[in-house]
């Protein structure tokens, strides 16, 4: 549906987004992540046609973004990070003076408002005025302000920022409603909201591309070493490290002391492609060691996040 080739934007001598080919398709909640300034807000600007690239194009479905930005523009609903919100009006009549800015059909408007109300939960500060409205409801009506036209694909900058927790958790909800009928792009650099809400993940650095893929894609491409984490007492640590380092597949034993000073704790990294859970678990068995702690901390994507962005 989206397909994005050799994408590039410059802000005088500096490139804030490099090169970057990819192709989204119709129906997919695609995340884009990367740190403060990565390029992902450039890169939704140019989808929108609020920006224009240095290099590169964009095609959404048989339109040219350099060709056809008005047909484009009347497929996207667009969301900025703060959204652009008349505080002093009431919320229906915001909506009812977008439908008049849009040249919508008096009828046809009338029917969006009602339907993005309610999709938008926003049935009890209908008649309120915007100025008085929590910040999740105002993120909420800058989503309904969005959807109004009853656009193909949703573009959604930091749709949480500011929020709280439970006030997160509706719009994560609210976006995967919208993404059983439409096509919704978002950026976040919250790994726990992209990871809860998206189908496929796209890591951006420094303007470039550096991962994408499903969360479970992603984690089994890194060369993360799995590592068990023991908590041992009545245990000498020479001879704990002597003995499970014998283990095949065992890569490294890191030892930290707690208080009381009989408590250990030990750290084994493993090889990437073995589980060694059993094998260690059986070798404690036969000793005087008492087990206090026995857990392996898999790979996670705030892992594989931190690898890809971490400055040189």
């Amino acid at each position: 549906m989206i397909h994005i080739k050799g994408l590039t934007k410059y802000y005088q001598e500096v490139c804030a987004v490099n090169n970057i080919e990819l192709t989204i398709n119709q129906g997919e909640i695609v995340g884009l992540l990367g740190p403060n300034a990565a390029g992902k807000t450039t890169t939704l600007r140019i989808l929108t046609g609020y920006l224009s690239p240095t290099f590169g194009n964009v095609q959404i479905k048989n339109f040219n973004l350099t060709k056809d930005i008005l047909k484009i523009k009347q497929l996207i609903g667009y969301l900025p990070e703060t959204p652009p919100l008349y505080k002093n009006l009431l919320v229906y009549d915001y909506l009812r003076y977008l439908g008049q800015v849009r040249d919508m059909h008096k009828g046809f408007a009338e029917s969006r408002i009602k339907q993005v109300i309610a999709q938008c939960g926003l049935q009890s500060v209908m008649h309120k005025n915007i100025g008085e409205l929590s910040k999740g409801f105002q993120q909420r009506l800058g989503i309904a302000h969005a959807l109004l036209h009853d656009p193909e694909i949703l573009i959604l900058d930091e749709p949480t920022t500011g929020l709280d927790p439970n006030q997160i958790l509706e719009i994560r909800n609210l976006i995967r409603e919208i993404g059983q009928q439409k096509t919704v792009i978002l950026s976040t650099h919250i790994l726990s909201e992209a990871e809860a809400t998206c189908d496929r993940m796209v890591i951006i650095h420094q303007g470039n591309v550096v991962a994408d893929g499903t969360s479970q894609e992603l984690k089994q491409s890194s060369n993360f070493s799995p590592t068990i984490h023991l908590g041992l007492k009545n245990a000498d640590q020479n001879e704990v490290s002597s003995i499970l380092s014998r283990i095949s597949g065992v890569q490294n034993i890191e030892t930290k002391q707690d208080d009381p000073s009989d408590h250990l704790h030990f750290q084994i990294r493993c090889h990437p492609d073995q589980d060694l859970r059993e094998r260690i678990y059986a070798t404690i068995k036969n000793t005087n060691w008492t087990l206090l702690e026995f857990y392996q901390q898999t790979q996670t994507l705030e892992n594989i996040f931190k690898e890809l962005t971490q400055e040189s």
